[in-house]
């Protein structure tokens, strides 16, 4: 678990809601003391017991809490069943939160953090849009949208999204998505500086190359995509996507020996795919 992430959930939020006037049972404010001591220690299934505690303790009226310092309490039970990876439960109680303060960003951020885990691209990227709404621009949330846009292939929005965040900083991840956006609105040359200045700002991530390779594979160019593969392949010798890439490129190049010694290594590393090319071009394969 990243410990910054959830500092900045906690912490955001900690004194969003004040502790109500109201007097309260001491036993019930110990135990919500000793869950914030639990949660510092990331001891979160501790933590969100004693603060299930303290909301049994109360109750709900109309479906809200009267003491409007308990949904401080509800929203760090929701960060540790999250830490916990408990999230339906964390989710069950950002329901119950969201109404009592519709305008708090960090609530609609950790929605989107869970739906993340939980590999949903639609409410993620709901939440994350409702949460950006409510503060300045981010550029870690811009990425990360503009990521969620490739995904649902839709890529004016996200290439919008990668040009504001890029605003912000040289971010080697930024320019490898930027490539990818401008690359699938038939940008051709935007997206090879894309790749090139994310290779430049940090020459050991992969992705700029095995996206590089496939992009030059895509438009013909089978030297290019040598150039970017076996770069990749320099920093994993064992990656199974640019070996299949790298193996396609030399069966192009009519370097079928070469060619088939690579799509072996990544069919037996897992690329199905890689089988077809084996079963149509490659007569004996060696390992």
């Amino acid at each position: 678990m990243n410990r910054r992430i959830i500092r900045i959930l906690f912490v955001a939020l900690f004194y969003l809601v004040s502790l109500s006037a109201v007097a309260q049972s001491v036993k019930w404010k110990d135990w919500e003391v000793q869950g914030d001591t639990l949660y510092e220690k990331q001891e979160f299934a501790e933590a969100a017991r004693l603060y299930s505690k303290v909301l049994d303790a109360n109750t709900l009226k109309d479906g809200q809490y009267e003491d409007q310092g308990l949904y401080n309490t509800l929203y760090k039970r929701a960060v540790c069943y999250y830490s916990t990876k408990e999230y339906d439960k964390a989710l069950k109680d950002l329901e119950l939160f969201g109404p009592a303060y519709p305008s708090a960003p960090q609530p609609k951020l950790l929605k989107a953090f869970i739906y993340r885990e939980l590999d949903d691209v639609d409410n993620q990227l709901t939440s994350l849009n409702e949460a950006m709404a409510l503060q300045p621009p981010n550029p870690d949330f811009l990425k990360w949208r503009g990521l969620l846009y490739i995904q649902k292939e839709q890529f004016e929005p996200a290439l919008v999204d990668m040009l504001r965040a890029r605003q912000f900083q040289d971010d080697s991840e930024i320019e490898t998505y930027l490539g990818l956006a401008y690359f699938n609105l038939d940008k051709k040359d935007s997206a090879h500086l894309s790749f090139t200045k994310a290779i430049e700002l940090d020459a050991t991530f992969i992705a700029p190359y095995l996206y590089g390779g496939s992009m030059a594979l895509q438009e013909g160019d089978y030297e290019l995509a040598l150039e970017y593969l076996n770069l990749a392949l320099r920093l994993d010798s064992r990656n199974k996507e640019a070996l299949f890439y790298k193996g396609v490129a030399l069966i192009e190049l009519k370097r079928l020996d070469e060619g088939c010694k690579c799509l072996n290594r990544a069919f037996y590393a897992g690329y199905d795919d890689a089988g077809d090319y084996l079963a149509e071009y490659c007569f004996s394969v060696e390992n």
